[in-house]
């Protein structure tokens, strides 16, 4: 059967969760996950499953190729980037979505923890979008299962804690700061500087944060 036709019923699988499907491919056409993975940036069946909330896909596709849980699509995402955004464009009605989406993201960190600091477009990992959009929930369960996440730094040197400052995310922040402290590096984190010399009590001063600026300056 011709690559192609392998490759387009491979997607398929995976935008419907299909695992029968999935190995089926993979019979027809025994390359087919490493022929995907030559590609430099592309939308892997995992990329597919994650976005449509099929936990289970995703996790055997993680077992099959732990390679694709690193790829970055066209656009310079994870597939944990992509299912967190999708997750956070998903209005209210998408209530069962949203719930499997949930569920696809714990299940992937649990499977593997190092997917919460793959760097994607502008070095923005999984932490730094979570702070950024103060999903709560989702911060503390990604520190709790890696919290050496936290001082990984974007393209403008900025951690997790600036940009829940820069954002105003203040509950962000605070769980954030309850993780520095944990792991001893409050202190440290706390005066590093951003690309353009700011540090979080900058930021925080400059954005009329002044509970951050209170909490800052207390630690």
């Amino acid at each position: 059967m011709e690559h192609q036709q392998v490759r387009q019923r491979l997607m398929k699988a995976a935008e419907a969760g299909d695992i029968s499907l999935l190995y089926g491919c993979i019979q027809d056409y025994p390359k087919i996950l490493d022929s995907i993975d030559e590609t430099p940036f592309v939308d892997t069946p995992l990329h597919i499953a994650v976005s449509a909330g099929h936990a289970h896909f995703a996790l055997e596709m993680m077992k099959l190729k732990p390679s694709f849980g690193g790829k970055l699509n066209p656009q310079g995402l994870s597939p944990l980037d992509l299912a967190l955004r999708k997750k956070e464009g998903l209005s209210p009605e998408d209530l069962a979505l949203r719930n499997r989406l949930t569920l696809t993201i714990r299940r992937l960190i649990n499977f593997d923890k190092e997917l919460i600091r793959i760097k994607g477009r502008e070095s923005f990992t999984p932490l730094h979008y979570v702070a950024k959009k103060g999903d709560i929930d989702l911060l503390a369960e990604f520190l709790c299962a890696c919290p050496e996440s936290i001082l990984d730094r974007t393209i403008r040197d900025e951690t997790a804690v600036h940009i829940a400052v820069k954002n105003s995310k203040l509950q962000a922040f605070k769980v954030l700061l309850g993780c520095l402290h944990r792991i001893r590096k409050h202190h440290h984190v706390l005066g590093w500087k951003d690309d353009e010399g700011n540090t979080l009590l900058h930021i925080a001063v400059s954005t009329s944060q002044t509970k951050a600026c209170y909490l800052s300056i207390s630690l």
